[in-house]
């Protein structure tokens, strides 16, 4: 049979030629748009890092310049507390114009040092070089002069005198002081009165130089009042702000609420170009960026610290502005600027390069789809590894899953993050639970249980009066490495902590876990706190830190364990009268003397493997019946023979106190003990509340 030749012959191909075809066209379409979406994304990541980066760079900057004007705070505090000061002696008294020229020598951005009395009286002391050379012609002193010093005694009458003097201090020339100055009428003086928690005054125009600059001053706390102050030059920033850029077109400067800018890289030139009156400062709008001004009253009006602006040709730039800290009402800020080009512009340079790179790239993947598809499998037997290791709660770190297919390299990523996650879960909520939580499968409820516990409850003597002078940063240093010290012990005794409380701990044992020891294992967590709480206290000793002295209460019983909270906020713990007594008992150490109390629960249950003593009988509110109170001594088996004969001949003194009240035997006993343990709390105690009841019969011991 013959074919039709007017029959149209159908186009196919093979099958797997058409997979070929397919995986090809997808490919390239992916992989093309991909490259093209990554470049977008790192044309916006790169926006956001330079907001990001410039902001943490402008804080930087706002640091630095605030470190220069608390140095010279450093340098005010220490000379307004010297007695020559106090007391207006500044008339010939060189030891004093020794130390004001090396503070001047240690800080360059000072331009001068000085005080004033309400007196009239005056000392200054400058820099002359510091200043512009015009300072120094105007001057007509020799070039040996480096200091110019100006004493003004309205106390012992002597006439106004200015010294000049060599760097070693040694006298050069000497004129008449100014006899028209008087520092009481000068911005410094009236304003350090009026506000005395601002360091800054200014700016204003200088008397001596003539130039514009900012005062910071002080009040003297002590002696004659006045005021202590030193200059700082506006062309001192000048370097500095310099060193700040950011970046080859990158701009530095100080503005103030009044849109001047009080400081620049090239202050004297922007000072040169104000068109008449040379005592103002010049504006924002001088830096020729029109769109800056809109940027900066944006952040004044609440707006973001970090902003993109455009001049006029159409350059972006990134800003960002910072407040002084140390400015007070002067309301100092410092701006910084850059090009956002700058950022990136070598990834725009190189955009059509890597576009063509990223073509062959597709193109010489291809024949390696197979391949590529067999390395899948690897990276996935990875993640089910970890899956399963971090399902039986193995959560040490591991090296996070790559590969170069998106969807296994962001299963990874989750993977990686879910250990991260789970790690950082059981920093907050006890092991146990998150070990429950991820074996189970189940998620955490509100409610608890009924269950015996012994809670754990410490605190540290006197904290309040020991930190409250210090800085908050290292309190919280220190107390961190107190409350991990403490913490690495009692779980290291099968404890969990439950929570800190301003410098206190509260822990408990036989929960989530069952635990059989939980009472031997609380009281050897307690002596295992103590032995490192004295290790440690030893360090802080050494570096400056006063040392911790703890107090615990331990006590067993019943509780209500379990969740407690919201349902979007919750917290393990323990609830009950068993943790009101743990936390009573710990507060009774104040009473005593002592560091360790724990109840008669504990006692009878620990009393074979550790050495406790009698310490009282109390009655806690909402308890029916007396509770005995001991002290926990230590591990029976470590003990020596002399505190267990001690505390079993305590326990007859305190037995026949109990029974027989302040008798006269009772009284004897517990006089006889005194003399023998004259230092021992618990016996003093006792033996002043019987003198209390003896003084007031009426009264109950």
């Amino acid at each position: 049979m013959t074919g039709d030749p007017t029959r149209k012959r159908v186009f196919r191909i093979g099958f797997q030629t058409s997979i070929i075809a397919v995986f090809v066209a997808v490919v390239l379409l992916v992989g093309l748009t991909l490259v093209y979406l990554s470049f977008e994304r790192v044309t916006v990541i790169t926006k956001a890092a330079a907001s990001s980066f410039i902001e943490k760079v402008a804080q930087l900057g706002a640091d630095h310049v605030d470190e220069q004007f608390k140095n010279v705070r450093d340098n005010l505090d220490i000379l307004s507390g010297l007695p020559s000061i106090q007391e207006a002696e500044i008339s010939d008294n060189s030891r004093l114009y020794s130390l004001m020229a090396a503070m001047l020598r240690n800080n360059p951005r000072l331009f001068n040092l000085y005080v004033g009395y309400e007196d009239g009286s005056f000392i200054e002391m400058d820099v002359i070089d510091r200043a512009r050379p015009a300072f120094r012609k105007n001057l007509k002193v020799d070039e040996d002069a480096a200091f110019r010093l100006v004493v003004i005694s309205r106390t012992v009458g002597v006439a106004p005198v200015t010294q000049y003097l060599s760097e070693n201090l040694i006298q050069v020339a000497e004129v008449a002081g100014p006899t028209g100055y008087d520092p009481r009428q000068r911005p410094w003086y009236v304003e350090a009165f009026k506000n005395d928690k601002t360091l800054l005054t200014g700016p204003y125009i200088f008397y001596a130089t003539g130039e514009p600059g900012y005062t910071l001053r002080t009040p003297l706390k002590e002696g004659r009042r006045g005021v202590v102050a030193g200059d700082v030059l506006l062309n001192r920033f000048e370097d500095m702000l310099a060193q700040q850029k950011l970046g080859p077109s990158g701009l530095a400067f100080l503005f103030n609420d009044s849109e001047r800018i009080v400081g620049h890289p090239e202050m004297s030139r922007l000072m040169a170009e104000l068109p008449e009156r040379q005592d103002d400062l010049p504006q924002i709008g001088a830096l020729k960026l029109p769109t800056l001004v809109p940027v900066i009253r944006s952040w004044r009006e609440g707006g973001a610290a970090e902003q993109f602006f455009a001049d006029a040709s159409g350059r972006t730039y990134v800003a960002a502005v910072h407040s002084l800290d140390t400015a007070g009402s002067a309301n100092v800020r410092l701006a910084m600027i850059a090009p956002l080009d700058e950022f990136y512009a070598q990834i725009i340079q190189e955009r059509r390069t890597l576009f063509a790179l990223a073509l062959a790239f597709v193109g010489a993947t291809l024949p390696f789809a197979f391949w590529l598809g067999s390395l899948m499998a690897q990276p996935l037997r990875n993640i089910v590894q970890q899956t399963d290791e971090i399902q039986r709660f193995q959560i040490a770190e591991r090296p996070r899953v790559h590969s170069i297919i998106a969807e296994i390299e962001e299963l990874g990523r989750s993977v990686f993050t879910m250990r991260s996650v789970v790690r950082s879960f059981a920093s907050f909520i006890p092991r146990q639970i998150v070990r429950q939580l991820i074996e189970t499968g189940s998620s955490l409820s509100l409610g608890g249980s009924r269950r015996e516990v012994t809670v754990l409850f410490t605190d540290v003597a006197d904290f309040t009066a020991k930190t409250e002078r210090a800085d908050p940063s290292q309190v919280m240093i220190y107390t961190s490495r107190y409350f991990a010290a403490l913490s690495d012990e009692i779980m290291r005794n099968h404890g969990t902590v439950d929570k800190y409380i301003g410098d206190a701990v509260m822990a408990f044992w036989n929960a989530p876990a069952d635990d059989p020891d939980h009472v031997v294992h609380g009281c050897r967590a307690i002596l295992a706190c103590l032995a490192a709480n004295e290790a440690l206290s030893k360090e802080f000793r050494r570096e400056g830190w006063p040392p911790y002295d703890t107090r615990f209460g331990l006590h067993v019983g019943d509780a209500v364990v379990g969740n407690i909270g919201s349902s979007d906020r919750m917290n393990y713990t323990a609830l009950g009268a068993t943790i009101n007594l743990a936390s009573r008992l710990e507060g009774l150490n104040k009473n005593y003397g002592t560091h360790v109390l724990v109840s008669a629960a504990v006692r009878a249950r620990a009393g074979h493997a550790f050495l406790f003593r009698s310490v009282d009988s109390i009655r806690p509110k909402g308890f029916a019946e007396a509770i005995e109170v001991s002290e926990l001594r230590g591990e029976l088996a470590r003990s020596d023979e002399a505190d267990i004969a001690m505390c079993r001949r305590w326990d007859e003194v305190f037995a026949s106190i109990a029974q027989e009240g302040a008798t006269e035997m009772a009284m004897v006993r517990l006089s006889g003990f005194l003399l023998d343990y004259p230092k021992d709390r618990i016996a003093q105690y006792h033996a002043e509340r019987f003198r209390t009841a003896a003084r007031n019969p009426g009264e109950v011991a």
